[in-house]
């Protein structure tokens, strides 16, 4: 099966593309397209493609949407291209083993209803050494909602996912149904996979098909100061306050976290999270199984 490769690109990674790039290069599955979105500024990404010879490669499509948007955005605007039933995600500072796509690819095939496949990811250090670390859950089939269990049931101790977010391969429709990577700063591949393991079974591989580069630039290393909270304008419904800082409704007294509204859309989410369950694999709200799930149940099961 054909596999569109999406790679979300920006400046400061541009010097590891040539890696990545001959990591496609060694694929045994031949029957793939890289298609690099970059994010931000596309001078020093467009160069280095050139030099490494993958920009004048017949299977590259190279887009760019001149914002700095993120990953997640940078990945979604590659995947409203894909036209290959399989996608692979692929980060610009890492590498896919060399049995990689076929290995993945061959999963999917003889197991039609799984709606994704992921192996090993081994970390690729700065001397060129390679770590395999062990796998949190046994290879082979991947039930429904399993992989959040056994995260869940792993925390606080461990508080990585079982298997590595960035090395999945996903049946292109599953990923469509989930609304592509997800809006979540630092976690779009995990909160993609979890989401979309609960509505489709998977495959777990006994093969090492990420190479996953550790570096002091990586994204997952760099901690920000976003709340992901905003800002409430307004508080059951007075006028904004003035604001010494310019922030609309922020004195110097009061957090705009703390308002009636935000207490109130807190524990309106607390109520819904207790109406719903995850029972037999499928996702239940109020007691009764959601739409996505009862479509996507039928679709891969």
């Amino acid at each position: 099966m054909r596999v569109d490769v999406v790679t979300a690109a920006h400046a400061e990674y541009a010097g590891y593309l040539p890696a990545a790039w001959e990591s496609l290069r060694r694929q045994r599955h031949p029957h793939w397209t890289w298609r690099v979105q970059i994010d931000g500024p596309s001078d020093d990404v467009l160069d280095t493609l050139a030099a490494c010879g993958a920009a004048a490669d017949g299977r590259v499509r190279i887009g760019a949407h001149g914002t700095r948007e993120g990953p997640g955005v940078a990945r979604n605007i590659a995947l409203g291209e894909c036209t290959a039933p399989l996608v692979q995600n692929l980060d610009a500072d890492d590498e896919l083993e060399p049995e990689a796509l076929a290995a993945l690819s061959g999963a999917l095939a003889t197991h039609p209803a799984a709606g994704y496949a992921v192996g090993h990811a081994r970390d690729l250090h700065g001397d060129g050494t390679l770590h395999t670390l062990p796998l949190a859950v046994p290879a082979g089939p991947l039930a429904r909602g399993a992989l959040a269990v056994a995260w869940a049931s792993a925390l606080p101790d461990q508080t990585l996912p079982p298997v590595h977010p960035a090395g999945v391969m996903w049946r292109r429709t599953l990923l469509l149904a989930v609304g592509g990577w997800a809006a979540l700063r630092g976690v779009e591949d995990t909160a993609t996979l979890i989401a979309g393991s609960a509505l489709a079974t998977g495959i777990l591989l006994d093969m090492p098909t990420l190479r996953y580069r550790r570096h002091d630039a990586q994204r997952s290393r760099q901690n920000g100061n976003f709340s992901g909270g905003g800002v409430n304008i307004c508080s059951s419904g007075s006028a904004p306050h003035s604001s010494p800082q310019g922030i609309p409704g922020k004195t110097d007294n009061q957090h705009p976290r703390r308002s009636r509204v935000t207490r109130t859309s807190r524990a309106s989410r607390s109520a819904h999270a207790e109406r719903s369950e995850y029972r037999d694999g499928r996702m239940r709200v109020g007691g009764r199984e959601s739409a996505a799930g009862r479509r996507w149940r039928t679709r891969f099961r």
